[in-house]
């Protein structure tokens, strides 16, 4: 099964300094309909201001993944990290027993992001965070940006959850084949451009749950970008 939420129709919040649609339920807006997929519980499409961002805040029992699209992001936290995550690259933060980040841009031009909550599938570790630059792999291939299924060959950010976040591109036209399994859940969503999902039509920034599907035909029908969450249903 396939279910879109069109892009207009995710939740809505705007302020000074940030434009944001919230794919499930967040801050103010609650939809009954909308209470997350399996382990993923907040899928955010953020835009920030220049020289703006998040102010030091805490989490606990998250994992926290962060896709840029645009610009770039300045990750700080208590553990004293710090480091910069371009668009097209990843970053992964283990929020574990408690940590305190905030996330800024201090670029000067909009900074466009995707932020991923999963709930992780054991409670009590260590926080951690880590980025990683990515290959751009040609047109035509999902690759794993962060993975923590049993299945992770190590080339991705580890994730504490059984879970794995794929980006890619497709050129129009383009077809690629991606398993997911019957007991597993998907939930995609073409950042740029429109595909077609097993013969289901999606536009820029809509949000795909798929649930009951062994494998995933994605069909570009004009050029995308393609983010993709896999995690146990």
């Amino acid at each position: 099964m396939i279910q879109v939420q069109p892009f207009d129709r995710l939740g809505r919040f705007r302020n000074d300094w940030l434009n944001a649609r919230y794919h499930f339920n967040f801050g103010q807006y609650r939809d009954p309909a909308r209470h997350g997929v399996g382990g993923l519980l907040v899928w955010n499409d953020d835009e920030i201001a220049p020289g703006t961002g998040f102010d030091p805040h805490p989490h606990k029992e998250m994992e926290i993944i962060t896709y840029v699209r645009e610009g770039a992001i300045t990750h700080r936290d208590s553990l004293g990290n710090e480091g910069r995550t371009e668009a097209g690259d990843v970053q992964v933060m283990h929020a574990g027993t408690g940590i305190v980040h905030a996330e800024y841009n201090l670029e000067k031009t909009p900074t466009r992001l995707f932020q991923i909550w999963i709930l992780p599938g054991t409670k009590g570790v260590a926080p951690g965070w880590g980025t990683r630059q990515f290959p751009k792999a040609g047109a035509g291939v999902l690759t794993a940006l962060a993975d923590g299924r049993a299945v992770a060959d190590g080339s991705a950010l580890p994730l504490h959850a059984d879970a794995a976040v794929f980006a890619g591109t497709l050129k129009a036209g383009q077809t690629v084949r991606q398993a997911l399994g019957a007991a597993r859940v998907g939930y995609l969503v073409p950042s740029t451009g429109a595909v077609t999902v097993n013969g289901v039509a999606m536009n820029t920034r809509d949000g795909a749950t798929i649930s009951g599907e062994e494998t995933l035909e994605i069909t570009a029908t004009a050029d995308a970008e393609l983010v993709l969450v896999d995690v146990v249903g």
